[in-house]
């Protein structure tokens, strides 16, 4: 067995789901960094090709595709995503929601042409909710859609792509790691010397990218979704890319970010965007009755004030400029 002084630290990194994915990891001084970097590279390609909305081909587009009340079979791990979805989306009152996919679209957010060009051209907000509309079969890997569905599994995808990187390296028996798609991470175990993986918070400023903290992470993963990366501009007035599927229009909240932590990154990914959607009263006062990690940042003015909570318990109310 190596000694943690034999490790040495290896960085990895390439283009992924329209962005980066990136592995820092110590192993030995005999790995095959080349065989990593394949191994990497094909299974973030895989759930690329599966559950992109920008790739006609994927098997998301295909079960979009679909005839409605006809059993489509897809891979393994999309099924798992799916799943994961409905849960979440269960759980949440209906505020995680996969069946999106035209409003992504309609807003510009998405590969179809936008069609929204005034505030009073919004859809109406009664919609099939994915969690009623849509049956997973996990033992035969088939899904069936009881309605005409849109799928987008951009609020969850990314999440599980993280959590295939850590797969990756631990079937290699890589156990010291911090993997990560753009700013969703997942570690596990410590560096050599003890410390833990030190993960930037950033501060949710347009056009800025400025850190906001710091936060040191083993053995779990962490995702945020924030109204300051991607927007619209629709008749002069500006729109975050998540939807709020109850009323079929971009958020409109004072939360500016939502970052969680969880034992998946995928389940961090679709929490961050349920909380995000349920908006700054509801949003803490779920994640404290799940028992949840999650910080809540929301927009005062110019200023920005954090609700952390830390397993269910509110921890502090913070003011920051």
């Amino acid at each position: 067995m190596k000694t943690s002084t034999e490790l040495q630290r290896y960085s990895l990194n390439g283009e992924t789901m329209g962005t980066r994915y990136t592995a820092l990891f110590y192993a030995g001084p005999r790995i095959d960094t080349g065989d990593v970097g394949q191994r990497l590279a094909h299974a973030v390609a895989r759930v690329d090709q599966q559950m992109s909305t920008w790739k006609a081909d994927s098997d998301l587009n295909r079960l979009n595709n679909a005839p409605e009340q006809e059993w489509v079979s897809v891979p393994k791990e999309l099924c798992t995503v799916l799943s994961a979805a409905l849960r979440v989306g269960q759980q949440s009152d209906g505020a995680f929601d996969i069946a999106v996919g035209d409003l992504v679209n309609a807003w510009g957010f998405g590969p179809g042409e936008q069609t929204i060009t005034e505030q009073d051209t919004v859809p109406p907000g009664a919609r099939l909710l994915a969690s009623a509309a849509l049956v997973v079969d996990p033992q035969r890997n088939q899904v069936r859609k009881r309605g005409p569905l849109n799928l987008d599994l951009s609020g969850i995808a990314k999440g599980f792509g993280v959590d295939e990187l850590a797969r990756c390296l631990e079937d290699l028996g890589i156990t010291r790691y911090l993997v990560g798609i753009d700013g969703e991470m997942r570690a596990r175990g410590v560096k050599p010397d003890g410390q833990c993986w030190a993960v930037a918070l950033e501060k949710p400023n347009r056009g800025v990218r400025e850190v906001m903290g710091v936060l040191e992470l083993s053995d779990a993963a962490i995702a945020t979704s924030g109204d300051y990366r991607h927007w619209v501009d629709v008749a002069g007035q500006s729109y975050a890319h998540t939807m709020n599927p109850i009323t079929g229009a971009p958020l409109c909240n004072r939360l500016a970010a939502v970052t969680v932590v969880a034992a998946s990154c995928m389940l961090a990914d679709a929490w961050a965007t349920a909380l995000m959607v349920l908006g700054e009263t509801e949003g803490p006062r779920l994640a404290q009755e799940r028992g949840m990690d999650a910080l809540f940042v929301l927009r005062e003015g110019d200023q920005f004030r954090e609700i952390s909570i830390v397993g269910g318990q509110m921890q502090a109310q913070i003011e920051t400029r």
